[in-house]
């Protein structure tokens, strides 16, 4: 991965989420209106590949996994006015949710500053609710970095960290926990993670088979999975109370899975929601 630039998978959500809104039917899962704007002259190249190829199970997949992930976890945003996101990305919240929220990008420097010559190159501005994190995850105190920034850590934030734990050594996603363990007890975290094979359904496989081996060839290889039973006591272990843990059949109303494209839920990646105790 170049240091230098986001990471390909990074794109390659984005693309996702814009593609959503072009590639499948009603009923729409999450409407990310700006993640077209934000990818640039790569947009139509990106967005074109599902609206060619959309039922293909890694592109119909990543649509469904991305969509679902960012519903799931924003819809948590009405009880919480600071939001914090790690490994944000190009995500694009901070550019379309609510000014009342301040909004707390957490990345490496690289990426943030990749981002924000795309946010400049779309015309994208920056609102003030909208404070950029850089943070060195293997040295740097996360909570220390949010504090200089602005969070107040007396009160308690959503926390997402979405497509990111499987990339990362059960050694790396524990020390993250233990980080968030530390925000002010009422603090929510959303977080996606992988099932390791023998948990999955027959979909959730086909889609890992090919899903493992294209991410590897990109360079960036998954490397961790979880049963369910042993990230909820992982999360314990640091402080937060799991409050649930779900397909993503489960993370949206049934209705939405009512459909007539190529979108499908799939037993391969999960979401968990869990309540910082302090």
């Amino acid at each position: 991965m170049d240091a230098g630039k986001p990471s390909a998978t990074a794109f390659s959500s984005a693309a996702a989420r814009a593609a959503h809104l072009v590639a499948d039917d009603e009923p729409r899962i999450f409407a990310d209106t700006v993640a077209a704007r934000l990818l640039g002259g790569r947009a139509d190249e990106m967005i074109g590949y599902h609206r060619a190829q959309g039922a293909h199970i890694i592109l119909a997949g990543t649509r469904a996994i991305t969509t679902v992930r960012s519903r799931y976890t924003e819809e948590r945003l009405g009880g919480h006015t600071q939001y914090v996101i790690l490994g944000a990305g190009l995500d694009t919240y901070g550019y379309r949710g609510d000014a009342g929220v301040k909004v707390f990008e957490v990345d490496c420097p690289a990426t943030q500053e990749w981002k924000k010559s795309l946010l400049e190159s779309a015309g994208i501005p920056v609102p003030a609710s909208v404070a950029f994190v850089p943070v060195d995850f293997e040295s740097d105190d996360l909570v220390a970095r949010l504090e200089a920034a602005g969070l107040d850590a007396e009160r308690p934030a959503l926390v997402s960290w979405l497509g990111v734990s499987f990339y990362l050594t059960r050694e790396a996603v524990a020390a993250t926990l233990a980080r968030v363990g530390r925000l002010a007890p009422g603090t929510e975290l959303v977080m996606d993670y992988a099932l390791p094979a023998g948990l999955r359904d027959a979909e959730g496989d086909a889609y890992g088979e090919t899903a493992e081996r294209v991410v590897a060839e990109s360079g960036e290889p998954y490397r961790t999975a979880f049963a369910p039973g042993d990230i909820d006591a992982l999360l314990k272990g640091h402080g937060a109370d799991v409050a649930e843990n779900v397909r993503l059949a489960d993370a949206v109303p049934p209705e939405l899975w009512r459909r007539t494209d190529s979108l499908r839920p799939f037993d391969y990646f999960r979401l968990v929601r869990a309540v910082v105790t302090g």
